[in-house]
C-alpha cells in the first residue's frame, strides 16, 4: 500500500509548488556557473563536471520550461513566488533555462530530432505568453527562437509517406512523437491547415481502432519498404489530444473523447490509496526517456479534464485519471533526510518513479535520483492543481 497522507481535502496548488521547489533546488544549476543561466542535472547526486560528461537530454530541459511556466502562471494567479520572495521567480528561471539550452546546444536550439525541438518550441510559445502577462521583457527573443524552429517543422513535414513529419534528420521515419507536437504547435500558432492535415494523417496511417489509440510511427527500410512500429505509448496520445482539443470542431472534439476513453481502458493500472480506495492510476514507463511519459500525457489530459466543449462525462473521466494519479505519487512520496546527500541540495520531496509504488522503494534513501522522473511526478501535480483551479 502506498504510504498514508493527511485525511484533509488536496490543495493540488500547494502540492505542486512543493514539487517545483523539490525539482528546481535538487537539479536546478547555472551552467559551466555562468551567470544568467539555468539548466537541471540528469541525475542527483553528482557533481557538475559529471554531469556535464552525461548524455545530453535537450528534450528534458524542454519539459523543464514547460513545468516552470506552469509554476509561473500559478505565482501570477496568486501574486506569490513559488520558492519565496528571495529566490527567482518561475518564469526568470524558465527564461535563464533556455539561454542555458541554447548555450549547452552549441550555441543553437536546433538539433538533430524534430520531436525534440517541438517540445522547445512549445514550451517557449507559452513561456512567451507568460512574459506578455507578466509583462517581463523576452517575448521577443522567444520569437526569434521559434521562427528557427518553424524553419525546421516546415522542412520536415513533407508528402512523403502521404503526410507526417519525420523524427529525425536521417529522414527514415515519420512518427507520432514528432508529428502530434508539431501539429499542436502549428495549431497554437495560427497554421490551422497545416496541424490537420498532421492530424489527419496521424488517424489515416497510426490510429489502430481496436485499441483507439496512436501507433509509434512508419519507418523506411534501407530497401525503401515501409515498416509499422506497433508500438503504443502513453505520452504519444497525450500531444494528439491537446492537438485536436486547440483545433476544434465536433469531428475532433469527438476523436478526443474517444481517446480518453481508450486511455482510460487501456493505459491504466490500479493503486491502493491511504483512504483503501483501489484507484485506476496513468501507467507510468520506468527511468530514462520513459521517465517522462505519463507526465505528458497527464498535462492534455487536463486540458480535456476542464474543456467545457466535451462531455460531462468525458471530462470527469480525464480529471479522474489526472487526480487519481497525481494522488498515487502524492501519497508515495519520501522526505529527504538530513544526513542524505541530496540534502545538500535542499531538496524537500523525492517522488517514486511508478505511482503504485512508493518512493522508498523505487528511490531509498542513497539511491541515485533521476530527474525525468521528478519531472514527471511535478508535471501530474501541475496537472491536478490546473484541474482542482477550475474545479474550486
Amino acid at each position: 500500500m502506498i504510504s498514508p497522507d493527511a485525511a484533509t481535502p488536496a490543495d493540488w496548488p500547494v502540492r505542486a509548488d512543493e514539487a517545483a521547489r523539490s525539482v528546481t533546488r535538487m537539479f536546478g544549476q547555472r551552467l559551466f556557473f555562468l551567470p544568467g543561466t539555468h539548466i537541471a542535472a540528469i541525475e542527483r547526486p553528482s557533481g557538475r563536471l559529471m554531469n556535464l560528461r552525461r548524455p545530453w537530454h535537450y528534450w528534458w530541459q524542454a519539459h523543464y520550461v514547460d513545468c516552470l511556466v506552469d509554476a509561473g502562471r500559478r505565482e501570477l494567479a496568486k501574486g506569490a513566488r513559488f520558492d519565496g520572495g528571495s529566490r527567482p521567480s518561475a518564469g526568470r528561471l524558465a527564461s535563464q533555462l533556455v539561454t542555458g539550452i541554447r548555450l549547452r546546444n552549441f550555441l543553437t536550439v536546433v538539433n538533430n530530432y524534430y520531436d525534440d525541438m517541438a517540445w522547445l518550441a512549445l514550451s517557449t510559445l507559452r513561456l512567451a505568453n507568460l512574459a506578455e502577462q507578466t509583462r517581463k521583457p523576452g517575448a521577443r527573443r522567444h520569437a526569434r527562437i521559434r521562427k528557427s524552429l518553424t524553419l525546421q517543422f516546415d522542412s520536415a513535414s513533407t508528402d512523403d509517406l502521404g503526410g507526417g513529419t519525420f523524427w529525425s534528420t536521417k529522414r527514415d521515419f515519420k512518427n507520432t512523437p514528432a508529428t502530434a507536437p508539431v501539429a499542436l504547435y502549428y495549431a497554437r500558432t495560427g497554421n490551422t491547415a497545416k496541424a490537420q492535415a498532421l492530424v489527419d494523417w496521424l488517424h489515416t496511417k497510426l490510429f489502430d481502432p481496436a485499441q483507439g489509440m496512436y501507433q509509434d510511427g512508419l519507418r523506411i527500410g534501407p530497401d525503401g519498404k515501409v515498416v509499422l512500429e506497433a508500438a503504443i505509448y502513453t505520452y504519444n496520445q497525450g500531444p494528439v489530444l491537446g492537438a485536436l482539443l486547440e483545433l476544434g470542431g465536433q469531428p475532433n472534439l469527438d476523436r478526443a473523447a474517444s481517446l480518453v476513453d481508450a486511455v482510460s481502458r487501456n493505459l491504466t493500472r490500479p493503486a491502493i490509496l491511504a483512504s483503501g480506495k483501489t484507484a485506476a492510476v496513468l501507467r507510468c514507463d520506468g527511468t530514462g526517456d520513459g521517465g517522462l511519459f505519463t507526465g505528458i500525457l497527464a498535462r492534455y489530459l487536463a486540458l480535456a479534464a476542464v474543456d467545457g466543449r466535451l462531455s460531462d462525462r468525458t471530462r470527469a473521466v480525464a480529471a479522474a485519471l489526472v487526480i487519481e494519479t497525481a494522488q498515487a505519487l502524492w501519497e508515495g512520496r519520501r522526505t529527504v533526510g538530513t544526513d542524505e546527500p541530496l540534502a545538500r541540495h535542499g531538496a524537500h520531496l523525492v517522488f517514486p518513479v511508478y505511482p503504485e509504488t512508493p518512493a522508498s522503494g523505487s528511490y531509498p534513501a542513497g539511491a541515485a535520483v533521476e530527474l525525468s522522473t521528478q519531472l514527471q511526478a511535478w508535471m501530474v501535480l501541475e496537472a491536478a492543481a490546473a484541474v482542482w483551479a477550475i474545479q474550486n
